[in-house]
């Protein structure tokens, strides 16, 4: 893996990381997503919502950044569970690393990182939803640990998506797996 830091996101990180967002989403679904969502999901959709979650952080937040020599490469956020489906685990709402840099270990670094920060906080499991179809992602997921553990309906207003949950119910066993180097 290339030398990455992982930090905790500021409120002056919320351009940098709309931008990553819109880049990584838009490779990542675009066999996937409808198109009116790519419209309306642009820069300034992302940085207005970037920005009100950094200046005003939901219940049990979290958002950390993974940068190395290129700047922002990934980032990961998390907080209180969106669907019941998740059945009383924490939910990491967004994993996203660059395309130019998969592969180098940083989806782990930030993942291992983001458990390590919830097992802090007393947390003991945590799940994501993943878009059906989005093969990488299971793929990824599954090297992790996680396991399928059901399924729901975005509700969205833009897409509805069938998304598959997947969960890690032990976290501790998720953070000693490796050492993880993050700064706060």
């Amino acid at each position: 893996m290339s030398a990455v830091n992982i930090r905790s996101a500021r409120l002056d990180d919320a351009k940098a990381m709309a931008e990553l967002h819109v880049a990584v989403w838009r490779h990542t679904y675009h066999a996937l997503a409808p198109s009116k969502a790519f419209v309306v999901l642009d820069e300034e959709h992302r940085f207005a919502s970037w920005h009100k979650r950094l200046s005003s952080p939901a219940a049990e937040q979290i958002v950390l950044l993974a940068e190395n020599g290129a700047g922002l490469v990934g980032f990961a956020a998390a907080g209180m569970a969106s669907q019941a489906i998740f059945d009383g685990r924490s939910e990491i709402k967004h994993l996203y690393v660059d395309p130019l840099h998969k592969r180098q270990g940083i989806g782990r670094a930030l993942l291992e990182a983001m458990a390590a920060r919830l097992v802090e906080q007393g947390r003991r499991s945590a799940a994501i939803g993943v878009v059906a179809g989005n093969g990488p992602a299971i793929a990824f997921y599954e090297a992790q640990g996680a396991r399928q553990a059901g399924s729901y309906t975005d509700p969205g207003p833009l897409w509805r998506s069938h998304n598959l949950v997947y969960a890690w119910d032990d976290l501790a066993a998720l953070v000693r797996r490796q050492p993880v180097s993050s700064a706060p």
